[in-house]
């Protein structure tokens, strides 16, 4: 059976289990801060400086926030609640990439009053900022490229994707921009997800620095970054191989000096705002075994289902199983790994081929650090896992409990509830 490695020993997550039921969403502190260093490490060269803005949507815990603060970087938000989770972490200004589409006025305020770097979506959005929020100092705006660059299943084709300016858009925007008194600006695009062509990210670059000189030189304007999005990919599946962000750092390198070396233009930041590739990874559903059921298919129930973890479902996602103490066992043929909700594609696995399960087997889902609780929901009533944390000492933290009925019925106002 193909296999992935799990951070822990059926004796350890036996004695976690102990305390914590399952299921739990359970993240791996020394794996991630690695993960993060080696990022940085890659990107060591570029002369602005880099930084990897951490896509919240992906996992927003305050305590893994806070690690990765502690990396060196910093929060890519996209809703008022997240900007108040990354000041909350001691995230601040610059530090603080908002990113969001058809944005409420009190979230660019909020946005304003905390003095981050606002990404507007659409040439609209200006006068609306300046209506609402006034205008910043420093703006950037999302690029969406149409036709000249190919998406992929996840976020879908440029030309049919609500996000970003067009071309002609941008040199209008800018100029507005500069003329309403903004000093310094970003460019920012993104049109892929979960992408393991490690080539389609120097692409990426190659446009952003094509467009910021050409942007520079017609409206003698100097950028001071360029946010190449996220997308960037994780091997859900065995054989899948991971972005080889070597290859990324030297191809955009190359380009830099190409493009703004070479053309005499000031240097500037390169950033990302990678969520999955930071976290994915490094997080694991724990689930046990419910019933197995034997009809014109077997099916094996769990005691998580696609509250969550909704990708499978969603996306048809692959996500790894690890039946733990089994995991050398002979297979037994394909089974359909499902959960409890009233709705037939609640499967985590369809015909996925496992050894033997029983009542009480415990089963690690891979990859599920990004997108994972995040996505999670309280359709049927189903409510939400704890989230623990493996700390470097191989203790484990709850840095989120688990809900409770009082929590679901909390928003409603009902005499007996």
């Amino acid at each position: 059976m193909s296999s992935k490695k799990i951070p822990f020993s059926k004796e350890q997550l036996d004695k976690i289990i102990e305390k914590y039921p399952t299921p739990f969403h359970i993240y791996d502190e020394k794996a991630i801060r690695e993960n993060a260093r080696e990022l940085y490490n890659h990107f060591s060269w570029v002369p602005g400086g880099f930084k990897n803005f951490f896509a919240v949507k992906a996992c927003p815990n305050p305590y893994i926030m806070d690690i990765l603060k502690e990396e060196g970087m910093g929060a890519d938000c996209s809703s008022l609640p997240e900007l108040l989770l990354a000041d909350a972490v001691g995230i601040k200004g610059s530090d603080i990439f908002f990113s969001s589409n058809d944005t409420p006025a009190d979230e660019y305020i909020k946005a304003k009053d905390l003095d981050v770097i606002i990404n507007l979506d659409d040439i609209s959005h200006i006068d609306y900022l300046e209506k609402n929020a006034g205008i910043p100092d420093s703006i950037c705006f999302r690029y969406n490229p149409g036709p000249l660059k190919e998406g992929n299943v996840i976020i879908g084709k440029p030309e049919e994707a609500k996000y970003g300016f067009t071309r002609e858009q941008l040199f209008n925007g800018y100029k507005r921009m500069k003329d309403k008194g903004v000093k310094h600006f970003g460019l920012h695009t993104m049109v892929a997800s979960n992408e393991l062509n490690w080539t389609y990210f120097v692409e990426t670059a190659d446009l952003l620095l094509t467009l910021v000189a050409e942007l520079s030189t017609e409206l003698d304007i100097t950028f001071d970054f360029i946010n190449l999005g996220g997308g960037i990919g994780i091997p859900y599946k065995p054989e899948d191989e991971a972005v080889d962000l070597g290859k990324v750092s030297d191809g955009i390198k190359a380009l830099y000096a190409e493009k703004i070396k070479a053309a005499g233009l000031p240097d500037l930041r390169i950033v990302m705002e990678s969520g999955r590739m930071v976290m994915g990874p490094y997080g694991y559903l724990v689930t046990k075994v419910l019933h197995r059921k034997d009809t014109y298919k077997t099916f094996i129930g769990l005691d998580a289902s696609m509250a969550n973890l909704m990708r499978p479902a969603l996306y048809g996602a692959y996500h790894h199983i690890t039946p733990v103490g089994k995991e050398n066992a002979p297979l037994a043929g394909p089974v359909d790994v499902t959960g409890s909700l009233c709705e037939n594609n609640d499967k985590f696995a369809i015909d996925r081929n496992l050894p033997e399960l029983e009542a009480g087997d415990v089963l690690v889902i891979h990859d599920t650090g990004a997108h994972g609780y995040a996505m999670g929901f309280n359709y049927n009533g189903k409510l939400r896992s704890a989230e623990l944390l493996l700390k470097e000492d191989g203790s484990v933290v709850q840095i989120r409990r688990a809900e409770t009925e009082a929590d679901y019925f909390a928003t409603l106002d009902y005499p007996g509830l």
